[in-house]
């Protein structure tokens, strides 16, 4: 296919916005739940303070600095 005859379709396979929104939430959920089974530290953002942090297997929180 030439790229010039190419959408914005092609480059998704067909799928919506909101369909690939929501397939990249889900893949986000399996990630966070495969780190937490293996005891990693899983990141996150503190919305109050507007700040990333990672999340350790006991709870604590980490913030980046």
């Amino acid at each position: 296919m030439n790229t010039s005859e190419e959408n914005d379709l092609d480059h998704t396979c067909g799928l919506s916005d909101d369909e690939l929104t929501e397939r990249f939430k889900e893949s986000i959920r399996i990630d966070n739940e495969i780190r937490r089974i293996k005891g990693l530290p899983i990141p996150k953002f503190d919305e109050e303070k507007h700040k990333p942090y990672m999340e350790l297997p006991d709870g604590k929180r980490l913030y980046e600095e």
